[in-house]
């Protein structure tokens, strides 16, 4: 399985970004996640959604502002960002699931892209 995410960038708060994350050998995969890692701190659960799609699940701070969605013709998902504000800078990874059902937590999580910046500027 090889995850590549792209779409990074710099970013005015208040603007929006639109994240990918490019899938292959997905066959494993049952679900998607979006994490991040801000500068000295933890990496993070951002949102998550099953591979069908069906069932979805965001972290309180994004919820309303951010929304995961998948190609399924091209085994792409997406992160749509908007609103964004200062504090949602970070290197942003998208991972593949172990479960059917999404989760919030790093270690269900078995595969893991390279990850891309984003940097909201006040």
């Amino acid at each position: 399985v090889h995850l590549a995410e792209s779409g990074g960038g710099l970013v005015q708060a208040g603007g929006s970004l639109r994240l990918s994350c490019s899938a292959s050998g997905t066959f494993t995969i049952k679900t998607m996640g979006w994490f991040r890692q801000p500068p000295g701190q933890e990496r993070e659960f951002v949102a998550a959604s099953s591979w069908s799609g069906g069932s979805t699940l965001y972290a309180d701070s994004v919820k309303g502002r951010f929304t995961v969605s998948r190609d399924n013709t091209e085994d792409t998902v997406y992160l749509q960002m908007s609103s964004l504000k200062p504090e949602d800078t970070a290197v942003y990874y998208c991972a593949g699931g172990k479960y059917y059902h999404p989760t919030t937590s790093l270690d269900d999580y078995v595969y893991w892209g390279q990850g891309t910046r984003v940097t909201v500027s006040s």
